[in-house]
């Protein structure tokens, strides 16, 4: 499977590695989304934070949203 965004996720992918080994593990989500978006800021990777989404279960829209 051929990747439609390679060198975006390469990207994101990094950061995301570099966040965990600053920080390791056994913090709280806020603590690693914080800290993600300063990797973002840092490398010039534009990003929305906690975007709504809709979530289907078997064809049907769920009433909760979530935020990513």
């Amino acid at each position: 499977m051929d990747l439609l965004y390679k060198e975006e996720v390469y990207e994101i992918i990094g950061a995301c590695l570099a966040v965990h080994r600053e920080l390791g593990k056994g913090f709280l989500e806020a603590v690693y989304q914080e800290a993600l978006e300063i990797e973002l800021q840092n490398n010039f990777i534009d990003y929305e934070r906690e975007k709504e989404l809709t979530i289907f279960y078997k064809g049907i829209e769920l009433k909760k949203e979530i935020l990513c």
